[in-house]
Order: structure tokens, then sequence, then C-alpha cells
């Protein structure tokens, strides 16, 4: 089985653009404010674990349920393209509200683990990922080169989260938000592609279903 180590990488890289890493750090030590450093280290796994199981799921069933719901290719090229764009907005312009606490379900799972790490653009991408370019579903070893970049992506936020309060000391809000806007930036980028892509298909009339 040969994986296919360039797709690897750009969904590596797509992905750690998306899910911002050091963009969350600010958000995750604000919703862990007065916790123990065990305790929010335990935050951190239970919020990958959380993410892990939502993004695993839309990765290999999410294209079954376009193709339930009649929905091509392009248009979720298109839809994700959106959603990053907008994505890209909030971090260009610096947005960093810390979202409310769901009541009665641990921090952990909302809003930590779903929708600031598993959130919408994650989900668009992986799901384009895991779609060959016709529609149709990826071979068995390209399937495994995006999982393992999938993984890969959410070990780094891992270890971020783990060491978010080191992290922070050592590269000030200033650094933070300065990497967050570089990431913003090459965000847009990819948004913009995926939309070109999905225009291009359309005009090519090749808006074949999942």
């Amino acid at each position: 089985m040969s994986l296919d180590l360039g797709l690897a990488v750009q969904t590596f890289v797509t992905l750690l653009v998306i899910m911002s890493p050091l963009g969350n750090v600010p958000v995750f030590l604000a919703l862990t404010e007065g916790d123990e450093l065990r305790e929010r280290r335990r935050v951190a796994t239970h919020a990958l674990l959380a993410a892990s199981g939502l993004i695993y799921l839309f990765a290999f069933f999410g294209t079954r349920i376009l193709a339930a719901l009649s929905i091509g290719l392009p248009a979720l090229q298109a839809s994700g393209g959106v959603v990053l764009f907008l994505v890209a907005l909030q971090m260009l312009r610096g947005d960093a509200l810390v979202p409310a606490r769901a009541e009665g379900v641990s921090v952990a799972i909302v809003p930590l683990g779903v929708p600031i790490l598993a959130g919408p653009g994650a989900i668009s991408a992986v799901m384009v990922f895991m779609t060959s370019g016709d529609g149709g579903e990826l071979q068995l070893a390209t399937q495994v080169s995006v999982a393992l970049a999938i993984a890969a992506t959410l070990a780094v936020l891992w270890l971020v989260l783990r060491y978010a309060s080191v992290l922070e000391r050592v590269l000030r809000p200033n650094g933070i938000h300065l990497i967050t806007r570089v990431m913003g930036m090459l965000l847009v980028a990819i948004s913009i592609e995926l939309v070109a892509t999905a225009i291009q298909a359309y005009a090519d009339g090749s808006s074949a279903l999942p």
C-alpha cells in the first residue's frame, strides 16, 4: 500500500491553518481559568477526543450523508470555501470572543471540542480531502494518508493545549496574534481556491454526486 504523501502534507497544513492551535490558546486558557494544571490537561485530552470523533465521523461518512441529500462535490467545495473564508476573516480581525459554556455539559465537549476545534471549517475540509475529483470515494491508501494527516494535526493540537500556559508565556499575546493573522491570510487563499475549483467544476458540467 503506497501512501499519498503529497495529499497527506496538504491535508495536515490546511487543517493546521484552519484549526489554528496557537490562536486557540487564549480561548482555552479563558475557558479553564481557575483550573489546576492537571485539570487543564484533562480538559485538553477530552476536548481532543470529542473533536477527533466528530472529524473522523464526517471524514469517512460525510460523503454518504451528502449523497443521501443529493448534494454534489462542487457544492461541498463551494460551501466549504465560504465557511473557511468567514473563519479566515475572524482570524484576520483578531476576533477572540470566548463562547459561553453549555449548561450541564463539560467545557471540554462544548464549546472547546465542538465547535472551537471541530468547527464547520475543519469538517468541510476533511470531507473535501476524503472525496476524489470525480465525486467518488478515494482508494484505501489515499484514505489512510488523509486519516494519518488528521491524526497528526490533532496530535499537534493536543500538545499545544497541554502546554498552553507555557506557550502563552513564551510567545506572549502579541506573538500569538501575529501567528493567527498570518494563518488567516493563508486560509483566505485556501478558501478562494476551493470556491474557484467548484466554479470550474460547474462550468465543466462535472457536478456529480458523491
